[in-house]
């Protein structure tokens, strides 16, 4: 079966698709995608801007083809934060599914943390014990913690990078005191959180996804993409700390020449390291394996489970 997922995000509409069937590896046959920042074209009163919603509507439109062309069975479409928070999401997800034929569902943010930490599982297999997953996107960071297949703990905070970068560090690049005063403000954020995964119990394995986290483990040392999804990635504390000490102090462009860092992205870095940083502290964690699956497998995972269920989720129009 050859199933196509494409993701509405803070930053990018992406297309992956994929080989697979029940049971079976998902092998990656295609990835494409379009930088929209949907989270930047909100307007003062939440609407998705009329702009915003053209350019998804071609995005979707171009993505629904190239998914036909490849052969996809089934096209599966999601959207996260940006347009979940929009005041008329309703009305841009009706105009997407009227002029391309694309059904987009609006994930929840614990939908998010679930579907991602589904993908971390089935990576790392029952081996990994209690897993503790973390994920940073634009408009949210996700966390999930449990033993089996369906986490104990799942759960969205307002904390992802694009959003911080708007909204705290806002100049370019940030001031000593805004960077100090942001690693403050996410501390008591994510204190309830972190007592609650406290309450659970130490994991036995913590992971990250996400091209935040991705991102940040490369400028600290870890393997290249080119050296394959198997390679073993990790991001410890020590040299996020020294990496944020650098990173603060050099404007988006500059970071836009680092190696590893897309220039889509690299105006909302330093709010993902904090966001990184922070979480680390708050849940005293030394150091995060990085994953490669996150939320698209996940969503291409569980669609397989589903494979000859009675409950199976119709993702068509």
């Amino acid at each position: 079966m050859r199933l196509g997922v494409l993701d509405v995000g803070s930053n990018t509409v992406h297309l992956l698709v994929v080989d697979a069937h029940r049971g079976a590896h998902p092998t990656p046959m295609r990835s494409e995608k379009s930088v929209l920042r949907l989270a930047e074209q909100i307007d003062g009163d939440g609407r998705l801007t009329s702009s915003g919603a053209d350019r998804l509507v071609r995005a979707v439109a171009s993505a629904s083809a190239a998914a036909t062309r490849l052969g996809c069975d089934e096209l599966m479409g999601f959207a996260t934060s940006a347009v979940r928070e929009a005041t008329n999401a309703g009305a841009v997800l009706d105009r997407v599914r009227e002029e391309t034929g694309v059904r987009l569902r609006v994930l929840s943010g614990e939908d998010e943390a679930r579907h991602t930490f589904l993908a971390a599982r089935r990576w790392y297999g029952w081996s990994a014990g209690r897993l503790l997953l973390l994920d940073i996107g634009g408009g949210s960071l996700e966390i999930a913690l449990g033993r089996d297949e369906d986490p104990d703990l799942a759960c969205s905070l307002p904390l992802g990078a694009g959003r911080l970068t708007r909204t705290r560090l806002v100049s370019d690049p940030p001031t000593k005191q805004a960077v100090t005063e942001t690693a403050e403000w996410l501390d008591d954020q994510l204190a309830p959180v972190a007592e609650q995964v406290r309450a659970a119990g130490r994991p036995d394995r913590s992971v990250a996804t996400s091209k935040t986290f991705r991102t940040l483990a490369r400028l600290t040392g870890a393997a290249p993409s080119s050296a394959g999804p198997r390679a073993t990635r990790v991001l410890t504390d020590s040299g996020l700390r020294q990496l944020i000490a650098f990173i603060t102090r050099m404007s988006a462009a500059d970071l836009a020449e680092l190696e590893g860092v897309s220039a889509s992205r690299a105006h909302q870095l330093v709010a993902g390291a904090l966001v990184a940083e922070a979480a680390m502290r708050a849940m005293s964690l030394r150091q995060l394996e990085i994953c490669p699956w996150a939320l698209r497998e996940g969503v291409i995972l569980a669609r397989l489970d589903q494979t000859d269920a009675a409950d199976h989720t119709d993702w068509s129009g």
